[in-house]
């Protein structure tokens, strides 16, 4: 995959904001980025990783950062390539597919954080990955898979990958795991989530599970924490 410039127009030092850019090749897939506001081109941010939801897009979920913080991460949108019909009748996105899909995501998630790192100032050992709903699944497939490549994972109402995974995380204890989920969420319930803690938990990962009133939809709170977490674990003091 070949990336192109990632601000459109070029600029000497970016301003806070959305930029746009894409990797070409057979699947032409797009990169949305955030920069932060009072952007420091000599400091080594954390970056953030964002998987939308089923049926959704880098768009909708992106607008959601700078509820997170406007101030201290790069982050990166991506968009899930497959194409799903939503409810109200339109075309939305999906991390779903085959292993073919899976191979995609893969390539096209290494790809992307390969061209952010050339192109702004990222701190390697300060990657996560966070996964919004039906997003949490690459997300945790992901960060399972390669664990000497990421500093964390975050998931939000979701679940983790059903089977072929679990014999490998004797060899990703040096992950951190935030799980964020609804109290009522009928879509993924919060036995199912509290089972995944467990595991992960026995496995000796340091992972925290926090609980909000909601259901599968996104808690404004959870941003909130998204942020405390991932400065924690920053800078050394997670629990």
């Amino acid at each position: 995959m070949t990336p192109t410039r990632l601000c459109e127009p070029q600029q000497r030092r970016p301003e806070e904001g959305f930029y746009r850019s894409k990797l070409e090749g057979p699947h032409e897939l797009p990169l949305l980025t955030f920069l932060p506001t009072g952007y420091e081109p000599r400091y080594a941010y954390p970056l953030l990783v964002f998987f939308h939801r089923e049926g959704g897009s880098e768009k909708q979920m992106m607008r959601l950062v700078p509820s997170v913080s406007r101030r201290n991460y790069i982050c990166l949108g991506l968009r899930g390539p497959e194409r799903v019909f939503r409810p109200t009748g339109s075309f939305g996105c999906s991390w779903e597919g085959d292993e073919a899909t899976e191979s995609l995501i893969e390539e096209y998630v290494f790809s992307a954080i390969e061209h952010i790192c050339e192109m702004l100032p990222i701190h390697t050992d300060r990657i996560f990955l966070a996964g919004l709903c039906e997003g949490a699944t690459p997300a945790y497939r992901l960060a399972f898979r390669f664990p000497e490549k990421f500093a964390g994972v975050v998931a939000f109402n979701g679940q983790m990958p059903q089977g072929g995974l679990m014999w490998r995380l004797s060899s990703v204890r040096r992950l951190q795991v935030f799980m964020g989920h609804g109290i009522a969420n009928a879509v993924v319930p919060l036995a199912t989530v509290q089972r995944d803690y467990r595991l992960l938990y026995t496995a000796g990962l340091n992972v925290r599970l926090q609980t909000y009133p909601t259901t599968h939809r996104l808690h404004p709170t959870m941003f909130r924490d998204l942020n405390r977490w991932t400065m924690q674990v920053v800078t050394g003091h997670a629990d």
